[in-house]
């Protein structure tokens, strides 16, 4: 008889619960997806807290605003892992992550960057890409929610910086609390309505100090300031003691740019007039959530005078601190999913893993060796259902081998949840049924029809992997409460390797951070290409947009034999990648290039790669250099423009010791220089002839001796 094992997606759950009666509906339960924003964050926290801790595994999916900030930052076949991964690094930090779906938290939580610590370095800034935007907005994506009610959070390095700056602040006595504008304040004023401004406020608080005194000592209470001034300066009482408030001065007054000069005289002012003149006033400071309060406070003594600043210290630091705990925002999930050392699965995910690490964590590390490290350390356990997917012969069958997408994997493996009827097509096979409860609201059947948000694509991803486990031979039923997923023998092969690039079929193993290639895919691609050796491709931009890549293959080959290059691959309208048949022409080809440039004679000009240099912007250098542009945080739409912006300024890069080489060559006098027809094979297999062209160190073209050369003569001496 079938055995069902029975899965609840409460209300911001997915757990797995005991066996329950299977029960069937032939419609689709519809309710609203809730969704969790900064007014209701608290709550949904402190409920996810325990649902995490009942969990097995927690799904995650995110939204963002974008990609690729740039064309040739798309990930393409000929991208090295390395590569791969300062591509990934370069989207991570530049785009936001806008929603953020958790399962078994069954919401969709809207992010925003928020600046919510004023002293927290300057705004935010993120890239927006048209095509996600769109595909965002298309999926009825809430920006005005996002904006105005996301969530909010800071990194925990920027965390660790606003406690460190809230130390460096209260380290020093509150009367200082002028201090930092110490090399301003000290000036003269040098306007005299400010000059006259600071002196009224001199003799309105000695006013305001006599009346109280002539309160306490028996006068009458009309004794005290006049009254155009009880407007501007109100008697309150501050922690139990009176108190001078300053009122009706303008933002500007306070904490205005031009005026920063003048207030700051003025705050010195009174904190010269209380300490030197008032031994029983003390100015206090007091900052607002959107106000700053002036005060000058009266005590009863040195020792009153002390208590109070110590208390009123101590309260700014603790208001000061649960602002900063509030602005950590939706860093808090993030830590609870840490803290609880759960499985983490995500479908397609490294991208949505280095946004995580890059927004809640830390400055993403400048290699993914570094990364992965790192990494494991937050999340030990990760699994792919890509991975899954692709390495399992039942689910390629079940799939016909056509795409693993989410929502396809979701469409086949669980088809009652998808389209809310019973479906027959499994009825032969183990399955896990899913209970989603939503609050009050509870369905076996149950669709958002909320594809594409966050918080439902985590729930896809979820049921997706727990009915995968099932086909693995994992019996939930079996499963202690929470069950240990991650010590479960059948899965340890998926787990912590995740898709660096799947459409090159690059994995990347979390736990040593060594790269493997998916047998499958690397096939396919080797169909469509051919092998890519990194050692012989030459990174060449800034030719004549006229050039096509047949072209460009056509000039090279003229020079180095018909079958010398391999392939051309557009990186984009500016840059291609020339992969030679061996490594030393790559060599060979950036000598040669800079000999012309060089020379720029006329027979340079009649060169066959003259058609590649014409107009005297065309750069060169090896794979490498591709790698060096790739790190840097600049992102120019076109690639010859990417490399002018981070600094390049040479045409072509040789290696050191041929540019040196060169360079000592250059230097000798002319009567010493050996002319290039006597000189011996190059180190790296390639023979220079006296007129600037260059052949295999073999010394034939291969299938060429009718090249059509430019150098009939000197050609038919290498035939």
């Amino acid at each position: 008889m079938k055995r069902h094992r029975t899965i609840t997606a409460f209300s911001r759950t997915l757990t797995l619960a005991s066996t329950r009666a299977f029960c069937t509906s032939s419609s689709t339960s519809n309710f609203a997806l809730k969704n969790v924003t900064k007014s209701n964050f608290d709550a949904a926290l402190a409920e996810l807290r325990s649902h995490v801790r009942d969990a097995d595994f927690v799904s995650i999916d995110l939204e963002m605003t974008g990609i690729t900030s740039a064309p040739w930052r798309e990930l393409f076949e000929f991208d090295r892992f390395d590569v791969r991964y300062l591509k990934v690094k370069d989207s991570a930090e530049k785009f936001a992550a806008v929603q953020f779906g958790v399962c078994p938290f069954r919401h969709n939580f809207y992010v925003f960057p928020r600046q919510e610590l004023l002293a927290n370095g300057p705004s935010y800034e993120f890239l927006c890409q048209t095509t996600s935007m769109g595909f965002l907005a298309q999926y009825q994506f809430d920006f005005n929610v996002c904006i105005y009610e996301g969530v909010s959070y800071l990194s925990r390095g920027q965390e660790d910086e606003a406690r460190r700056r809230l130390n460096v602040v209260y380290e020093d006595d509150l009367s200082g609390s002028a201090s930092k504008f110490k090399e301003i304040g000290d000036k003269p004023l040098a306007r005299m309505s400010d000059i006259l401004f600071a002196a009224r406020l001199k003799n309105r608080i000695r006013e305001w100090r006599d009346g109280l005194l002539w309160v306490k000592n028996g006068g009458s209470d009309s004794q005290g300031m006049s009254n155009d001034s009880t407007e501007q300066f109100q008697t309150i009482f501050f922690k139990m003691r009176p108190a001078l408030k300053l009122n009706g001065f303008t933002s500007h007054q306070l904490s205005g740019f031009y005026r920063v000069e003048f207030i700051v005289a003025c705050i010195t002012c009174m904190e010269r007039v209380t300490e030197k003149h008032f031994k029983d006033l003390a100015y206090i400071r007091v900052t607002g959530e959107i106000s700053c309060q002036q005060l000058i406070v009266y005590t009863e003594s040195k020792d009153d005078r002390d208590l109070l600043m110590k208390e009123v210290k101590n309260c700014l630091r603790a208001e000061a601190e649960r602002k900063i705990k509030a602005a950590v925002g939706f860093r808090h999930v993030i830590d609870l999913l840490s803290s609880e050392k759960k499985l983490i699965v995500g479908h397609n995910c490294f991208l949505d893993i280095a946004h995580i690490y890059s927004k809640f964590l830390s400055p993403l590390p400048s290699t993914a060796e570094e990364y992965v490290a790192s990494l494991h350390d937050y999340f030990p356990s990760i699994v792919d259902t890509k991975i899954i997917l692709n390495a399992n012969n039942i689910f390629q069958y079940m799939m016909k081998k056509s795409s693993t997408s989410l929502s396809k994997a979701f469409a086949v493996l669980c088809p009652q949840i998808a389209s809310g009827v019973k479906s027959s097509g499994l009825a032969d096979k183990p399955c896990v049924k899913v209970e989603v409860q939503v609050d009050d609201m509870r369905s076996s059947n149950w669709n958002s029809g909320a594809k594409h948000e966050a918080g439902y694509d985590a729930f896809m991803t979820g049921c997706v992997f727990a009915q995968a486990c099932t086909h693995l031979g994992i019996d939930f039923n079996l499963q202690s409460a929470p069950a240990n997923l991650v010590q479960e023998e059948k899965l340890q092969k998926h787990i912590n390797l995740l898709y660096l690039s799947w459409t090159n079929g690059d994995i990347v193993d979390l736990r040593t951070g060594r790269r493997t290639a998916e047998s499958s895919t690397s096939n396919l691609l080797k169909i469509r290409y051919p092998e890519i050796v990194y050692s012989k491709i030459a990174l060449v931009w800034g030719f004549p947009s006229k050039l096509k890549a047949r072209e460009i293959r056509e000039c090279i080959s003229k020079v180095f034999g018909l079958t010398s290059v391999t392939s051309v691959y557009y990186l984009d309208e500016t840059a291609v990648f020339v992969q030679f048949s061996r490594a030393e022409l790559v060599s060979g080809f950036l000598e040669l290039k800079a000999t012309l440039e060089r020379n720029n004679d006329p027979i340079s000009v009649l060169h066959p790669l003259s058609k590649i240099l014409e107009g005297g912007r065309t750069c060169a250098a090896s794979y490498e250099v591709y790698k060096e542009i790739c790190s840097s945080p600049i992102s120019k739409v076109l690639f010859a423009d990417q490399a002018e912006a981070v600094g390049i300024k040479w045409k072509t890069k040789l290696h050191p010791k041929v540019e040196a080489e060169i360079q000592g060559e250059e230097n000798l006098p002319s009567e010493n220089r050996v002319e290039s027809s006597a000189d011996p094979p190059s180190k790296i297999g390639i023979q220079k002839m006296n007129t600037g062209m260059y052949v295999p160190s073999g010394g034939l073209f291969p299938s060429d001796r009718l090249i059509d050369s430019m150098y009939p003569v000197q050609a038919q001496a290498y035939l």
